[in-house]
């Protein structure tokens, strides 16, 4: 063979092989490598993980079709030296390059978190954590010490005004400190001149309305009645008249199954008998929500002030503005207890 067929032979041969790669390559970066079955899937990189992680967890949590491309093109993206933990949403189908920018970036997709219905801090720490890569403990210890609650301008009794029961969004590797600050954040929020002038106005802070509200939540499972019910605290602490609220002698004795108040609890010593004590508690007895807040800034005038339990068992309250009824409807309640034989 002649040099001249050699060389066009060479180049052919070069040319099939730069194809070839050519053709390789461009499948490592674009062709699709997460063929995962559903529409989308959720990738979770722990804090602190190294790329010899991530490639473990696509591989285990079967993100990708051939593992190997993908590290190739992220070592060659550097990509195995900019990590970033994170909650990251992966497309079905999609290719390598796409899929490692995002990683690189950090493009994380938002987490919402819900709290509602708690009554002590293990709850919201509970709940806020569920779905972030927080520790419940870790978070429960920062909101319950006292250097929480100094750092925002509350105490150990009412830090928990802070914490305003909604639907936030932040990253899934959001820390404990930040969470508390986002929180705050959106306590000063809710916080806004029309509600600050309605509690003024009450003669009130922001604390002592919480306070308030979450006596009035735990009175009523019908948040119809909340304003009515907020109404008759207020009248009752205009007029120095004890609040006499059941809830909080559940509170105080910490045993939150007594479904029937009884004398005794009455003589629970604790700041929060407001049997014993007039005027508001020095904390709030759950965390009200956003209804039961805005119940008390918007009450209904009234004349009442004595409640009592229906003796229908549905939730609902009379309501009165004299002893005399008052006893009535305490009485039919106190019969339909025994006749459901509910001592306690």
């Amino acid at each position: 063979m002649d040099k001249r067929n050699i060389l066009i032979l060479t180049m052919v041969i070069s040319s099939v092989l730069m194809s070839s790669f050519g053709f390789y390559f461009y499948q490592v970066i674009y062709s699709p490598n997460f063929l995962i079955e559903k529409e989308n899937k959720f990738l979770y990189i722990p804090t602190g993980a190294s790329f010899e992680d991530v490639q473990r967890i696509i591989y285990d949590e079967h993100f990708v079709n051939e593992a190997i491309s993908f590290g190739m093109l992220s070592k060659f993206m550097k990509y195995d030296k900019l990590v970033k933990p994170g909650k990251y949403l992966i497309e079905k189908n999609s290719n390598n390059i796409s899929v490692i920018r995002k990683l690189r970036s950090g493009d994380q997709v938002p987490v919402r978190i819900t709290f509602n219905n708690a009554r002590l801090f293990t709850d919201v720490a509970e709940k806020l954590t569920a779905n972030l890569e927080l520790d419940a403990n870790k978070f429960f210890d920062l909101i319950s010490s006292n250097d929480v609650a100094n750092k925002y301008g509350f105490n150990e009794e009412t830090v928990r005004c802070m914490f305003i029961p909604n639907t936030y969004e932040v990253y899934w590797t959001i820390s404990a400190e930040n969470l508390v600050e986002r929180l705050h954040e959106e306590y000063q929020n809710f916080w806004n001149e029309e509600r600050l002038a309605k509690a003024r106005s009450l003669d009130m802070d922001p604390v002592q309305v919480t306070v308030l509200a979450s006596i009035v939540q735990a009175e009523t499972s019908h948040t119809e009645e909340n304003p009515i019910v907020a109404g008759l605290y207020l009248n009752r602490l205009k007029r120095n008249i004890p609040l006499q609220a059941d809830p909080t002698l559940i509170y105080a004795s910490g045993d939150f199954t007594i479904k029937r108040v009884l004398n005794i609890h009455k003589k629970i010593e604790s700041p929060y008998n407001t049997y014993k004590y007039a005027g508001l508690p020095p904390g709030p007895i759950n965390f009200p929500s956003i209804i039961s807040i805005d119940a008390v800034l918007n009450y209904k005038e009234h004349n009442y002030i004595y409640m009592c339990a229906k003796e229908d068992f549905s939730g609902y309250h009379n309501f009165s503005s004299s002893l005399k009824q008052h006893s009535i409807n305490a009485r039919k309640y106190q019969q339909a207890l025994n006749k459901a034989r509910l001592y306690r």
